[in-house]
């Protein structure tokens, strides 16, 4: 697994916002959703009404924080009427394994989307791997080699059931 799916100590800063918030919506998170796409992770995460300006993306060895600061619409001497909308700072904190590239990490904002891909490096990237035949004495079956009576079905769950 290269993202961590569930962090119980966030659920249970969710479920403490929801529960202690009177009459507001005001969770302070940013929701994300997160893919793979080839060869690269992509991390979508709403941010929206926040300047890219006031959006901190750092990597600390296999963490990657996200923060982000949304100041309120009103200013000194406005009457506020309603305001429902969540502002303050916003973190999030994504676990990275091993297999993906955080040196070459890129991030993007357009329409309150802020963007992260994550490149999977090549040392994790699937690879085929050659395999070679030894020369035994004529008779013996050759290792590696399937004999012309193997259906391919045969040879493709043989080499299911090989380790490596």
């Amino acid at each position: 697994m290269t993202l961590m799916r569930f962090d119980p100590f966030r659920e249970l800063e969710r479920l403490a916002d929801q529960a202690f918030s009177v009459g507001a919506r005001a969770t302070r998170s940013m929701p994300m959703a997160a893919l793979r796409r080839g060869a690269e992770f992509l991390v979508f995460l709403d941010v929206p009404g926040v300047d890219p300006e006031d959006i901190d993306v750092t990597v600390e060895r296999n963490v990657v924080s996200v923060r982000a600061r949304r100041a309120p619409a009103h200013q000194e001497g406005d009457e506020v009427i309603i305001d429902e909308r969540p502002y303050g700072e916003f973190s999030r904190q994504l676990f990275l394994g091993d297999n993906l590239d955080s040196d070459r990490m890129s991030g993007d904002t357009r329409d309150g989307v802020l963007t992260l891909t994550i490149p999977v490096s090549e040392a994790s990237e699937p690879r085929r791997v050659q395999l070679g035949t030894a020369d035994t004495s004529e008779g013996a079956p050759q290792h590696g080699a399937a004999s012309s009576a193997t259906t391919g079905s045969e040879t493709a769950s043989a080499a299911d059931r090989t380790t490596v």
